[in-house]
Order: structure tokens, then C-alpha cells, then sequence
């Protein structure tokens, strides 16, 4: 087993990042809270249906006959899978690769590439969930695959990381525009729009600029802090805010939000 496993990714504005694996300690914990949040819904579901099925009961005799129990049965099971698989469809892709228990364990799943994952990925997942769980093959490909993929993950094309930490950085220093126009950033943008990746790519270039060119620090610059205008919808930058400026701002920003 791989005790913690990193893998890199490149983003296109050539900055590499580098992600921790979930692991099968941190996944595990997820699963047991996920399976605790599904066990409730589904005791709902079985108080609903058999109290739907017992008022109902002359109807279904009226429509499949003797064998209408066996269909009950088969129904509800199709019903209960379709919760089950749907949990982690719809979780996933609305919570941009978490669940409630991914949530609580700070893990989220992502893209081999490190994108966000979308409907065709978490479906996979889903639906290969009940083989990986087939006598434990999903956790012992975890525990011995280079990338700690289960078979759901290898179909889909993602892998599971442990979220961005948000700390201070000591080898870098920020200006006191950006720590006033961060101030006035967290009045008038909504942060939470921000993912642990987006901030990730801002910090690793405040601490890379110092090393590149000014060519190239100046493109990057640029074109990082329109992607993230676009991603805070700021419509108008004052002109005495540079690209450098409003990254800085941001960096505090979010750091400010986060630490509370």
C-alpha cells in the first residue's frame, strides 16, 4: 500500500500541481458515512412502499395476478438501487466530486487530468460500486493499484484526492494594495464560488513568479486573473490593479474566508 501517494498534474497555464491520494483510510471513512446517510433514506423507503403496497394491495393483485408480490419485490429493488447509485450520481456531480462523507473527510474525486469530474464519470462510478464492494476487490485494488483506482475509478478515468490544506505562505511577500483591495474583495464577490483548485493554481504561481521571466510572468499573470474574474464574475478591475495585485488580493481573500 502507497502511504502518501501524491500525483502531479499540469494545468494549462503550465503550473504544476501536486495532489494527495485519498488513500483507503480516508475513503473508507467516507463510505461509512455515505452508507449511513443511504441506510436512513432507505428505511423511509421501506416504511413508504410498504405502506403504499399494503392500501394498494387489491390493485396490484388486479394488474400481475399471483405473482404480484414477485414483482412488488422486484420493484422496490429496482427503486432501491436507482437511490443507491443516485446518491453518489447526483452528489458527485453537483458537489464537484464530493458527498456528504467526502465532504466530512475532506477528500473529493477528480479527473486523471485534475478537472472537475461531470455525469459520465460519476455514473460510472456508481454503477461499478456494487462490483468493487463484491468481496472487498474495490478496496484491495486501492490498497495495491500505483494510483489507488478501484474499478469504478479505472472505467471512469478519475482518482480521489485529499483537499487542498489552505496554509500561510513564508516565501512570498504580498503588498499592502492587495491586502486593501482583498478587503474590498470579500464585500463584493462571492468566494465560495472558488474551489480548493482554483486557489491552489493562484498560490502556486505567487510562489513561482519570482523565477520566471518577466515575459512569461506577465502572460501567466494575465491570464490567471481572467479566469478568475470569470470565476468571480467581477465585471470591472480597477486600472491601478494589476494582474499580480488582484491575484495577491485573492490569495488573502480566500485565506481570510477560509481561516473565518
Amino acid at each position: 500500500m502507497h502511504i502518501f501517494n501524491r500525483v502531479k498534474f499540469r494545468t494549462p497555464e503550465s503550473v504544476e500541481l501536486e495532489f494527495t491520494l485519498a488513500g483507503i483510510g480516508n475513503r473508507a471513512w467516507a463510505l461509512l458515512i455515505d452508507y449511513h446517510v443511504l441506510a436512513a433514506i432507505m428505511v423511509a423507503l421501506i416504511i413508504i412502499w410498504t405502506t403504499v403496497s399494503v392500501q394498494l394491495n387489491e390493485l396490484w393483485t388486479s394488474i400481475f395476478g399471483s405473482k404480484a408480490a414477485l414483482w412488488l419485490i422486484a420493484i422496490a429493488s429496482l427503486i432501491g438501487f436507482t437511490i443507491y447509485a443516485g446518491y453518489f450520481v447526483i452528489f458527485e456531480t453537483l458537489w464537484q466530486g464530493q458527498t456528504p462523507g467526502k465532504r466530512v473527510a475532506k477528500i473529493r474525486v477528480v479527473r486523471d487530468d485534475g478537472r472537475p469530474v461531470g455525469l459520465p464519470q460519476t455514473t460510472l462510478r456508481a454503477l461499478l460500486r456494487p462490483i468493487d464492494e463484491f468481496l472487498f476487490i474495490g478496496a484491495f485494488l486501492i490498497m495495491f493499484a500505483r494510483r489507488e483506482k478501484r474499478l469504478g475509478d479505472l472505467a471512469a478515468g478519475t482518482i480521489v484526492i485529499q483537499n487542498q490544506t489552505v496554509t500561510a505562505s513564508r516565501t512570498f511577500t504580498l503588498s499592502e494594495q492587495a491586502k486593501q483591495e482583498a478587503d474590498k474583495l470579500l464585500q463584493i464577490a462571492d468566494l465560495s464560488v472558488m474551489l480548493p483548485d482554483d486557489f491552489a493554481v493562484i498560490k502556486e504561481y505567487l510562489h513561482r513568479r519570482g523565477a520566471m521571466t518577466a515575459k512569461a510572468r506577465a502572460s501567466v499573470a494575465l491570464r490567471l486573473a481572467k479566469d478568475v474574474q470569470a470565476i468571480l464574475h467581477l465585471e470591472t478591475i480597477p486600472e491601478s490593479t494589476s494582474p499580480d495585485i488582484l491575484l495577491e488580493a485573492i490569495y488573502i481573500a480566500y485565506q481570510n474566508k477560509v481561516n473565518g
